[in-house]
């Protein structure tokens, strides 16, 4: 396992900050301003919007997250959020304490539904974590998607002097790296997770397995149901985008290796944009399949095919209760890939085994498998009562609130 950073994180440092201001870890919410109008990269717009996939696609990446999806992982399957691929590992002996840490903590921000639901996981982690004297407080600094708030938020907590650990969950790659190489200087334990920075003097950097497996497990999803010459609808939320310009790049390439016919739509995850989509697709001719690369929208998609009184399309959404819903009512055949939510409880079980002097993986690769239709059905009645907003794989079922405080939404 590589500690350096990479390339397909280092590629999101042309992502534009306008872009990566309404970037989910997965997915944008349906309240962004101003959303980009629906392009097709096939037709006019801007040249980041037109940019071939094939200046994404690395295909040293592609091949090491490819092998990551069947990959042995460490540690109990019970516990996801723990489990890591066996690599090089993080010495922190030297950060072993007998004192209740504080964390300071600068997040991205909690602007949509994937970043709520697992702030509220994150936070049920920290309360059982100061209960057992592990953490004293966790202050957290919002940066609202903006990249120089989050800079002055770290600079703040640097020269606050009084942070036992950094967490960091960066809005920006690029930007974001000096002000995490400052934290690093403070010889503090520094966690990035989510989202990547370009320098490796992080102590661990926590991520789901990334974009390539995404797009891998959906395009083989969809290119194994359809035929040769049928016809997919690849919906988009934004150009430029690391993490999800490389669930396209791998999902384009499968396709074209299938023979499938896809032609892929920015919509900025906007049901209006993207129902106008699917409408002027089927007044055209037939759609076999439709791939998202996050599930904002994948209701608005159905319904349009509902709207125009045609057979459902194969499909895949995400994890968001919603999709998984729509997905057995309507009997359609699909598949909900993941960005495990519950890497959210993981930067502050990190700390625990930091403080105990144990070693934690330099970079910390946590499973990301999809949901299939044999699985759904456990994953609906677990999630019973939930928000439509909440993500299944939310790994928060043995934290204390469990399951009110989800189903309230309340946001801390």
């Amino acid at each position: 396992m590589r500690t350096a950073l990479p390339s397909r994180l280092l590629r999101g440092a042309v992502a534009s900050a306008a872009a990566l201001a309404v970037l989910a870890g997965c997915s944008t919410d349906d309240s962004v301003d101003d959303p980009p109008a629906s392009t097709s990269s096939e037709d006019g717009g801007t040249e980041e919007e037109t940019q071939s996939s094939e200046e994404w696609f690395v295909q040293e990446d592609y091949d090491e997250q490819d092998a990551q999806r069947s990959a042995t992982f460490e540690g109990d399957p019970e516990q996801p959020w723990l489990q890591y691929i066996d690599g090089e590992m993080t010495d922190t002996s030297s950060y072993a304490s007998q004192d209740p840490q504080k964390v300071c903590f600068a997040n991205a921000s909690i602007s949509n539904p994937w970043r709520q639901t697992g702030w509220i996981t994150m936070n049920q982690q920290l309360q059982e974590l100061q209960d057992e004297g592990v953490i004293s407080e966790m202050e957290t600094r919002d940066a609202q998607d903006d990249d120089n708030t989050q800079i002055a938020d770290i600079d703040y907590f640097i020269s606050e002097g009084n942070c036992d650990v950094f967490v960091i969950s960066p809005n920006s790659t690029a930007a974001m790296t000096p002000a995490v190489e400052r934290a690093c200087e403070t010889g503090k334990p520094v966690i990035v997770f989510d989202r990547g920075v370009e320098t490796d003097c992080y102590t661990t950097f926590i991520h789901p397995i990334g974009g390539y497996a995404w797009g891998i497990d959906t395009a083989t999803f969809l290119s194994e149901e359809l035929e040769e010459g049928d016809k997919v609808i690849a919906l988009r939320i934004l150009p430029g985008v690391d993490v999800l310009e490389t669930r396209w790049a791998a999902a384009e390439k499968i396709f074209e290796e299938n023979g499938i016919d896809a032609v892929d739509y920015f919509t900025g995850a906007d049901p209006t944009e993207i129902k106008k989509i699917i409408s002027d697709e089927l007044v055209q001719g037939d759609v076999q399949g439709v791939w998202m690369d996050a599930g904002d929208g994948a209701v608005a998609a159905i319904e349009a095919f509902e709207d125009a009184g045609v057979d459902y399309p194969v499909m895949t959404g995400e994890d968001e209760m919603s999709f998984l819903r729509k997905w057995e009512e309507t009997g359609l055949t699909g598949l909900a890939p993941v960005y495990s939510n519950f890497q959210w409880r993981t930067p502050l079980l990190a700390i625990q085994s930091i403080v105990a002097g144990e070693e934690v993986p330099k970079e910390w690769v946590l499973p990301q498998a999809p949901i299939t239709e044999e699985e759904r059905t456990e994953y609906l009645d677990a999630n019973d009562g939930m928000p439509d907003g909440h993500y299944a794989k939310f790994g928060g079922e043995d934290l204390t609130g469990y399951p009110d405080v989800w189903q309230d939404r309340k946001i801390p």
